[in-house]
């Protein structure tokens, strides 16, 4: 008997969106392996990541991979030797997929560095579909203060923001510099206040800008503008190298600028003195480790982080990217899937 399939979005020919890359697939529903769970997907996170995986920017890891990295549903299946999870229970998929646990990264507590990673959405198939696996020791147990649209940004725009602050080592009570406010900055931004900073931030995008103060920053202005004060740390998370010196000449004496995305245009020449003396940082964030994600989903629903969220269903998924791609929406835009009936 044939098995049973879904349809979900894959990366055919990556490139300009207005090319087509994503592409409606048909594919037999998986089955879970050993440790893995099945998640019959209610929504999906719709993440820059993504973006990048269509266009190019990220080469797909094998073809037609089903993108999506930001996934809220409910374990439909698990596979011989789950023990975190049982049919029933919601959980979500980050982009973290798996680590070796051996390498010299993984034994130090620096899984994000693992030499033989695989990520969801780009080595294994994601969500955008109505059903995807995952290594149950990598899926997370959701907050029940968020309902299925505000828990999916918080698995990679969230946990990858929080990482981002953390490293750009903003001293409590300082000044934050955010450059770009798309789902990953309105978050992490929110953190950041909680903990007392005075948030700055710099976007090209009016409603992004209006969200920014709305959630508490003390000033948002449009790309050129100055922060109103120096900067004790800065966060870019705009996919644009030429912010780099902008906001690194922003920084006050000691400050850090952490680059949150996997990807980054061309960076133009630094001048020592200008960008860099005075102890000024520069550095990139990659990946996450688990005890990122945990620590931040306990934080998210502590502090009562507000997520903005615009919907799209999934046969829109191509429209979303787009408006993406276009800053057409402030906030992170969720791929409304639904609730599955078992194919088993």
């Amino acid at each position: 008997m044939k098995p049973p399939t879904m349809k979900a979005w894959a990366v055919g020919q990556p490139g300009p969106l207005a090319t087509g890359p994503l592409v409606r697939v048909e594919r037999p529903i998986p089955v879970p392996g050993p440790r893995q769970v099945r998640v019959s997907v209610r929504v999906c996170g719709v993440c820059r990541t993504d973006l990048h995986l269509a266009e190019g920017d990220l080469v797909p890891r094998h073809p037609q991979v089903v993108p999506g990295h930001e996934v809220v549903g409910v374990v439909d299946m698990v596979g011989p030797g789950c023990s975190r999870f049982r049919p029933g229970q919601r959980v979500g998929i980050a982009w973290l997929a798996f680590t070796c646990g051996t390498c010299r990264f993984c034994t130090s507590g620096r899984e994000n560095l693992c030499t033989d990673p695989q990520f969801t959405g780009w080595d294994i198939d994601g969500g955008y579909a109505p059903f995807a696996l995952a290594d149950e020791r990598f899926a997370y147990a959701l907050p029940d203060v968020f309902d299925d649209a505000e828990a999916a940004p918080l698995l990679c725009a969230g946990i990858i923001g929080y990482r981002a602050l953390r490293r750009s080592e903003c001293p409590p009570g300082g000044s934050l510099g955010i450059y770009g406010y798309g789902g990953s900055a309105h978050l992490a931004a929110q953190v950041a206040l909680a903990e007392g900073t005075r948030v700055h931030v710099i976007t090209r995008s009016p409603e992004s800008r209006e969200l920014a103060l709305q959630l508490g920053a003390t000033s948002a202005g449009d790309l050129g503008q100055v922060p109103p004060e120096p900067l004790d740390a800065a966060i870019l998370f705009a996919p644009v190298g030429d912010l780099v010196p902008v906001a690194l000449a922003a920084l006050d004496r000691g400050g850090i600028l952490a680059v949150a995305g996997i990807h980054l245009s061309d960076v133009p020449v630094l001048n020592y003195q200008d960008h860099l003396f005075n102890e000024r940082q520069l550095r990139s964030v990659t990946a996450n480790t688990r005890q990122d994600g945990e620590e931040f989903l306990a934080l998210a629903a502590r502090i009562g982080i507000q997520v903005r969220t615009t919907p799209y269903p999934l046969d829109d998924a191509d429209q979303a990217l787009d408006d993406l791609a276009h800053d057409r929406f402030a906030g992170a835009a969720v791929l409304v899937v639904g609730s599955q009936p078992s194919p088993t």
